[in-house]
């Protein structure tokens, strides 16, 4: 019986950045993999390689070595032009300063990643349904600037659900936000983790980490531990959003 590749595969990946006249290790000999459905959370201390492992993983970093298969596609040796292609169709990514474009509407905004791709037919009705869906429709026609941090961050989240990416790459989302701006963009996750999307995120809050179903820890480069966990069976995200 044939078995579907998983979403993600990373094997033995070496990452260095040249800093005068040494070069600094990132990632040292990381292996991976990742299946579809799966949320995980990376954690570990500041400079320990989390951040670099996930733009390596959405085809904005390369590594120096090794192979790092996504969804089927290895992105070793890809154009430039290839991986943004590629990045726009499969891969929906929410950073932790939200990213919006500031003369663009809300709605706009989320509409952009749609035209890039060309997925023209019946953007602006999927852009309006992908904001109910993360509570601010009512926002639609306003500017990033006139929004709070967890507004914006649900616009995020809605613009990286744009092409309807099977996997959702997320870089400390609650990361700028207040711990009930933060609860509010967990619960979300879940939710869209409980209907299908396989989930990679990098964070550095404990709390946030717990609600994954398996956390990766990582320390100077490498992985160091692995666990999984039953997360929270019911979501409260629309209590509170």
């Amino acid at each position: 019986m044939n078995q579907s590749p998983p979403a993600i595969s990373v094997d033995r990946v070496f990452r260095r950045y040249r800093t005068g006249r040494r070069d600094i290790p990132a990632l040292n000999g990381v292996s991976l993999t990742i299946e579809y459905g799966e949320w995980v959370a990376i954690v570990g201390p500041s400079g320990c390689g989390k951040s670099t492992l996930l733009n390596l993983l959405a085809g904005i970093d390369s590594a120096d070595e090794g192979d790092v298969v996504v969804g089927g596609q290895r992105l070793t040796g890809m154009s430039e032009n290839a991986l943004a292609a590629w990045r726009g169709r499969e891969v929906g990514i929410v950073f932790q300063f939200f990213q919006l474009m500031p003369t663009l509407t809300v709605l706009e905004n989320v509409i952009l990643p749609m035209d890039l791709a060309g997925n023209g037919r019946d953007r602006r009705e999927r852009a309006r349904q992908l904001l109910d869906q993360v509570g601010v429709s009512h926002l639609a026609d306003n500017l990033p600037s006139e929004l709070s941090g967890g507004e914006q961050q649900r616009v995020a989240i809605a613009r990286a659900l744009a092409n309807r990416p099977r996997l959702l790459l997320a870089d400390e989302p609650t990361g700028n936000l207040d711990s009930r701006n933060g609860a509010i963009i967990v619960d979300l996750l879940e939710d869209l983790w409980q209907a299908g999307t396989t989930i990679v995120m990098v964070t550095h809050d404990p709390e946030v980490a717990a609600r994954a179903s398996r956390t990766i820890s990582m320390r100077d480069g490498q992985i160091v531990q692995e666990s999984r966990r039953v997360p929270h069976a019911v979501s409260t995200f629309a209590a509170n959003g």
